[in-house]
Order: C-alpha cells, then structure tokens, then sequence
C-alpha cells in the first residue's frame, strides 16, 4: 500500500452501509475493500482504488476473490491482460452445479 492521506470516507458512501466504517483500516480491511469497490464502485473510487494500493495489489486480491459478477470479471482481465480462467471465482464458477440454466 502507498502512503496516503485518504479515509474511508473519500470512496463512495453506498459501498459500505452494511458496515461500521470507523471499523475499517486501509491495510487491515483491503480484500473488503477492493472487493467492494469492484463489484460496486463508481469509476472515481477505482481510480482512487488504484492511487491508494497500486494495480499489482488489486490484481491479487481480484484473483483470489470468491465471487465477481461478469462484467466485472471482464473488466478485471482485460485490464490486467489475465486469461479469466485464471481468476478463482472463474474457477469456482465453472465447479458449482448450475441448477436453474439447463
């Protein structure tokens, strides 16, 4: 993580309203973090995203990710020019039954 100034209040207030915010640490809570900012964030909080950890740190955490919605998963793979296979919601994905798409 790179030194900063930010709060968790300067990423969008819809991203965590199911959380106690003041709870939230930039290094202790940043799986939650990415995560949310991912699936949910407005395009200023991923470009916040990427000034507070750096692209390496949420190409990691976005590969061992459980669940990405697909568009988001696009996203992620053209931007880091990763296979989507190698993404582990990919994985998992491919591995659950599908009970309602036969």
């Amino acid at each position: 993580m790179k030194n900063t100034k930010y709060t968790i209040d300067d990423l969008s207030t819809h991203l965590f309203w199911d959380v106690d915010k003041s709870a939230l640490d930039f290094e202790k809570s940043k799986e939650q973090i990415v995560y949310k900012v991912l699936e949910y964030g407005l395009m200023k909080d991923w470009n916040l995203l990427k000034e507070i950890y750096g692209m390496e740190t949420i190409k990691n955490i976005s590969l061992e990710l459980r669940n990405l919605d697909v568009v988001t998963l696009s996203f992620l793979a053209t931007t880091f020019n990763i296979d989507k296979s190698n993404f582990r919601c990919y994985k998992l994905k491919q591995s659950g039954p599908n009970f309602w798409n036969y």
